[in-house]
């Protein structure tokens, strides 16, 4: 009896041995997984560059320690393939994904890894955005005379690829293309300012900027200038002129000495005698005819308002009120000044305040001559009429100086003797 109990002892305690050891053994991580993760749709897709990355749900009861992405051409991309490394453990990470090929089809997932080994998630595919040709807008033209013009553009993109030629491209024609003349105005994205030249004076144009990269020449939209006339008065000379907001100005001083209708402006040297005049005439600087070439020639306002009429046929010297129109679109009485006087110090006297030149007007300082006949300001001020009087004894004008920006509105005695500009009909 004894014995029997001893043997059913021994044979409970071994079962309750082996359920214990049973237990201990399922309850200890020996027996690992590979993680489980999902992989995020991809964003943000640009022609070498995605956004992507994943989410580890279960770490497979081990450390994971390594995640990321791997993706390739091929519809299974593996560990091997190029991969992204972002962090470790579980829960979401973010990959970016870069170096990729343009207008190429890709296939990615996330990968985690364990001792167990590697985990994938659910595979994604996407198409990088494919090279193209560069993005630009064209700039307004301006300063346009009868063979030149300014305009230029912005490349706003590159499409993917250097642009190596930029500029911008003319012809008569609606769309002009780089196989008509065009400037070469560097390379890369930003703005850039063309300088037009060899154009047929009044004569409707089409430009448009472009822009070339190894896929090819992009352009932006054509805009349409027509180029200044050709000036040329009853003596035969010949002045460039310029298109200015919407007038039309002479870039030169008036040198003529016949009116209209062919009669002569009478030439007056004499000091006494041109301080006494009540008729019209001219004189040159000083009496140097050399100074005609670039100052022209010096009028009173009698020949202003003389009705056989100084200025060339389809022109006409502008009014108080044409000169304003002129200094507001430049930007004001403050700053019109330098924007039309001649940049630089070969003409005007130092400091030349203010001068850019960038409406194309290039006012010259060619002085006066006033009372008793005497000549001043060559260099220091350019006095220019209109014909608007401010009563019998003057007439206003418009006086730029070597030390100021500004566009001043003064006025001349009726005696004074004063540069002439034109503005068309």
């Amino acid at each position: 009896m004894n014995r029997m109990w001893l043997l059913i002892g021994i044979l409970v305690a071994f079962l309750l041995m082996s359920f214990s050891c049973s237990k201990d053994k399922s309850t200890e991580p020996n027996n690992p997984t590979v993680p489980v993760l999902t992989t995020a749709a991809v964003t943000a897709v640009t022609q070498t560059t995605a956004q992507c990355g994943g989410t580890v749900t279960s770490d497979g009861g081990a450390n994971v320690y390594y995640r990321g992405v791997c993706w390739s051409t091929d519809s299974l991309p593996t560990y091997a393939d190029m991969k992204t490394a972002d962090g470790t453990g579980i829960g979401t990470f973010t990959s970016s994904i870069t170096g990729l090929t343009a207008g190429t089809h890709y296939y990615v997932r996330a990968y985690a890894m364990n001792d167990a080994g590697l985990g994938y998630g659910n595979v994604d595919s996407f198409t990088t955005v494919a090279l193209s040709v560069p993005a630009l807008t064209t700039a307004t033209v301006t300063n346009i005379t009868q063979s030149t013009a300014i305009c230029g553009g912005t490349v706003t993109a590159d499409g993917g690829a250097a642009v190596t030629a930029r500029g911008v491209c003319w012809s008569t024609n609606h769309t002009p293309t780089i196989d008509d003349s065009i400037t070469t105005d560097g390379d890369g994205i930003g703005s850039f300012t063309s300088s037009i030249f060899g154009l047929a004076s009044n004569t409707t144009y089409h430009i448009r900027a472009y822009a070339t990269n190894s896929v090819g020449t992009g352009y932006g939209s054509s805009r349409p200038f027509t180029t200044a006339p050709t000036l040329i008065d009853i003596d035969g000379n010949t002045y460039q002129t310029i298109i200015i907001g919407t007038q039309v100005w002479m870039a030169e001083n008036l040198k003529v000495t016949h009116y209209r209708n062919g009669n002569a402006i009478p030439k007056v040297t004499g000091y006494s005698i041109w301080d006494s005049l009540t008729t019209g005439a001219y004189c040159e600087y000083n009496n140097d005819t050399n100074n005609v070439a670039v100052y022209g020639r010096l009028y009173n306002s009698y020949a202003i308002k003389d009705s056989r009429n100084m200025a060339p046929a389809g022109w006409h010297v502008p009014t108080d009120a044409e000169w304003q129109t002129l200094v507001d679109y430049l930007g004001g009485d403050l700053v019109a000044g330098g924007k039309m006087k001649e940049t630089g110090t070969v003409h005007w006297l130092s400091p030349n305040t203010g001068a850019t030149n960038e409406s194309g007007f290039c006012a010259l300082p060619g002085g006066s001559r006033g009372h008793p006949g005497v000549f001043y300001d060559l260099g220091i001020y350019a006095y220019v009429w209109s014909s608007s009087e401010q009563d019998s004894s003057g007439s206003y004008c418009q006086r730029l100086s070597y030390d100021s920006s500004n566009a001043f509105r003064s006025i001349g005695f009726a005696i004074s003797g004063m540069s002439v500009r034109c503005v068309k009909d």
